[in-house]
């Protein structure tokens, strides 16, 4: 197991709009990307559980191959700026991400 803020080059997270936030995750090789890819860990499920929020919540998911990264977009709990708003810019929203145990399977037939 290891720690997807460990694998990943880049985990970051931003405003997608007053109501979104983009979680992003790249890697600086393409095995990496791949072993993350195949080891089925990044689902709309498991995205929901790390975050505390519905399925329906997570409104995309995508891998990017060409990039070697994934993208996920989540609704925010309250609109970016209104009362009550912890983080304004979306910016500290990726630690969850951070500490998700990965199993990085082996390539295989």
């Amino acid at each position: 197991m290891a720690k997807l803020g460990d694998i990943a080059k880049v985990l970051r997270s931003k405003n997608s709009g007053p109501f979104e936030i983009t979680l992003d995750c790249l890697f600086d090789n393409r095995e990496s990307y791949e072993r993350l890819k195949r080891s089925n860990a990044i689902t709309r499920e498991t995205i929901a559980r790390l975050y505390q929020i519905r399925v329906d919540q997570v409104h995309q998911l995508v891998f990017y191959d060409q990039a070697l990264g994934f993208k996920v977009t989540i609704a925010r709990e309250v609109s970016s700026g209104s009362a009550g708003d912890r983080d304004v810019y979306g910016a500290q929203q990726h630690a969850p991400l951070m500490n998700l145990d990965v199993a990085m399977k082996e390539e295989g037939p």
